[in-house]
């Protein structure tokens, strides 16, 4: 029996992205290699936030 189609995991606010950005940079001091990796994941997410945003808007 065939499985429904599932939906993508719907992304998260740009306001959301940014308040985990800054929280993560409020901590001030060298970035252990975890918490780079996760800024890293953070800017990704962003960009995409960005782009979803100026596709609404468009």
């Amino acid at each position: 029996m065939p499985t429904p189609p599932t939906q993508p995991p719907r992304a998260r606010s740009l306001a959301v992205v940014n308040e985990e950005i800054r929280a993560l940079l409020s901590a001030g001091g060298l970035m252990t290699v975890e918490v780079r990796r996760r800024y890293e994941e953070l800017l990704v997410e962003w960009a995409a936030a960005v782009r979803g945003d100026a596709a609404e808007a468009a």
